[in-house]
């Protein structure tokens, strides 16, 4: 006996006592189907089986790496952290940071050219910032006569390692700033633009400067940024920094490490137990500078091998900057693969970071504006650390983009509820 998909396309052979099998298999079917949840209802860690069972902000992921093959409803929002306390100064929130944000797996090659590179991301940069993501590191060069978003050989583009005009992206930037005239987004360039006033150009034409907040607002000595309030009255929206030293002079673009101070990236950054500044920054625990950006990927960006990633490591290796930083908490946190998880990951660990810094809660959403530092609300946390594994594959309400639409499901049982939706029942 057959039970196959309604074309015959696939089939399942039974055993020879075909209506007993298929008594059992509809009996569990309809057991299983009826006790889960589905259509929005699934919670954070609730089983699931598709992407609408998932509630808003959630999508049906797993991570097989670390034998968590049962898909369950993982975040893929971060929590605004301004929309429960606003009105701080900009250097005591933590942003989700996406490293090489333009670097998109399913990115379309340029044309008669097949892109031989590595991939940082799987999500449009739009998606990225309707998800929550407000800092986008970017690598600019010069390249065929225009500014490239690209990645190096020796600080030189080549075409099979370019991804797309650098302005492409900008007015992506540039839609979701006058889309949301609330949020505040940062741009980090790692600069190998030579062109004179190349960047000035590329932004103005991008339409961003009527959102720039201007250098020389920028406090220099270690001193609180104005407030997020007074910087959205202002549309003074975009903070954008370079790796170049001399931008700052010649185009009025924030030289980087003057006002932030940051760890090392690659894998120097997930090694437990240290967290090192890098070369061109001051220490973590200098107080000269007010920002600070962790970096937390490795050297080599591995898709499945994220969630894992950020799981219980990214907790460890958060509070081991905490501390090389002075007790300072980051204020960009930046990653690949940004949703990647098995629960709550990299937007559960941010929340954390913003609840012990604005309110002193244990989580952003334990935070009760106009109460006192560390009175906080009861609320349902997340059971467990940001804990996270391999591979996987995602889908769900939440803006992702790319071809991560597949469940994986390797449980018999669940493969029959979906089978038991899907299948006419053939005797042969």
């Amino acid at each position: 006996m057959l039970a196959c998909s309604a074309d015959r396309s696939s089939c399942l052979r039974l055993p020879a006592n075909g209506f007993l099998f298929l008594y059992y298999f509809l009996f569990f079917s309809f057991f299983l189907s009826s006790s889960a949840c589905s259509n929005g209802n699934c919670q954070l860690l609730d089983s699931c089986s598709t992407a609408t069972d998932c509630a808003l902000g959630l999508y049906c992921g797993n991570c097989p790496a670390m034998d968590k093959t049962q898909p369950i409803c993982t975040r893929g929002q971060a929590t605004i952290p301004t929309s429960v306390i606003d009105g701080l100064p900009f250097d005591k929130y933590t942003w989700v940071v996406t490293h090489n944000s333009f670097s998109i797996v399913d990115a379309p090659p340029l044309p008669g050219v097949q892109r031989v590179t590595f991939y940082n991301q799987e999500d449009s940069v739009t998606n990225q910032l309707t998800n929550g993501v407000r800092g986008l590191m970017l690598d600019m060069y010069d390249f065929e006569d225009d500014i490239w978003l690209c990645h190096s050989f020796h600080g030189q583009c080549y075409n099979f390692t370019a991804f797309e005009p650098a302005i492409n992206t900008l007015r992506e930037v540039e839609t979701f700033l006058r889309n949301n005239p609330s949020e505040i987004v940062t741009i980090i360039i790692e600069d190998y633009v030579h062109t004179p006033k190349g960047l000035t150009k590329l932004f103005t034409d991008a339409g961003l400067t009527q959102y720039w907040f201007p250098l020389t607002k920028m406090p220099k000595k270690g001193q609180d940024w104005p407030t997020v309030t007074e910087m959205v009255q202002q549309n003074e929206r975009l903070l954008v920094f370079t790796s170049m030293a001399s931008k700052e002079a010649d185009e009025g673009i924030a030289y980087q490490w003057r006002y932030m101070v940051e760890n090392e990236p690659g894998d120097p950054g997930i090694k437990e137990g240290s967290c090192p500044n890098r070369k061109e920054s001051q220490q973590l625990n200098s107080r000269s500078a007010s920002l600070f950006l962790q970096n937390y990927f490795p050297t080599i960006p591995v898709q499945d091998q994220a969630c894992k990633e950020h799981s219980t490591p990214l907790a460890v290796m958060v509070g081991t900057c905490y501390k090389a930083a002075g007790n300072l908490m980051p204020n960009f946190l930046a990653v690949n693969f940004y949703m990647r998880s098995d629960g709550g990951g990299v937007f559960d660990a941010v929340d954390r970071m913003n609840g012990q810094t604005i309110c002193g809660c244990s989580t952003v959403t334990s935070c009760q504006a106009g109460a006192s530092f560390g009175s906080c609300k009861s609320t349902a946390v997340t059971n467990r650390t940001p804990t996270a594994t391999a591979g996987g594959s995602v889908s769900g309400s939440v803006q992702l983009s790319g071809s991560y639409s597949t469940i994986y499901l390797p449980n018999i049982a669940l493969v029959f509820v979906f089978f038991g939706l899907s299948l006419v029942i053939y005797f042969n």
